[in-house]
């Protein structure tokens, strides 16, 4: 008898989970492509999360760098803005259904190029360091780390560590927007 109910009682504890995880995964069963319409990927909880409303986010994103724009460098405010504008309409224009073609010629040789760099890397042939560097393109994580760290100089207040991030964040996104006219280009 003790033996059923441990196992009863250790069913329900694995089944759970599961049943907790189902909650916000249900396909798009209205038809169509919603925005607003849940995730029904399987990659788990991570991915999951990537998929809410990155517009509102990106939004958000640019708003606090405005304001900090507007505090820490206002002589910049002028080209930021363009700079800015001139990113979200470079994204649309690469994201537009007479661009698919590009996109998923540019997806497959990313893919191609990651395939080629995990297997020299489980050859031996590059280390862990050269696997990541070669994957981000060289360019490491920079621009998300600047945004970090200018998040973090702007909670402490360290006006001068601000203008140089901001600066710095104004070149990257520059040599961003110059990367998609050039994706833009190719045939």
């Amino acid at each position: 008898m003790k033996l059923k109910m441990l196992l009863l009682t250790l069913g329900f504890l694995v089944s759970v989970p599961g049943f907790s995880e189902a909650n916000g995964k249900l396909p798009n069963t209205k038809g169509g492509n919603s925005e607003n319409a849940p995730c029904d990927c399987q990659e788990g909880k991570h991915h999951h999360n990537m998929h809410r409303d990155w517009q509102s986010h990106m939004a958000e994103k640019e708003q606090k760098l405005l304001l900090w724009v507007d505090q820490f460098s206002p002589d910049k405010k002028a080209e930021w803005t363009k700079v800015l504008a001139e990113k979200k309409t470079l994204s649309k224009e690469w994201m537009s259904p007479e661009n698919a073609g590009k996109r998923e010629q540019w997806k497959k040789a990313k893919l191609a190029k990651m395939e080629e760099l995990k297997k020299q890397f489980d050859e031996g042939k590059l280390t862990k360091e050269e696997f990541i560097k070669k994957a981000h393109g060289g360019k490491e994580i920079g621009h998300w780390k600047t945004f970090h760290d200018l998040r973090i100089a702007v909670g402490k207040k360290d006006e001068k560590q601000a203008k140089v991030l901001l600066n710095q964040l104004l070149v990257q996104t520059k040599q961003h927007n110059q990367r998609i006219k050039e994706m833009l280009k190719k045939e």
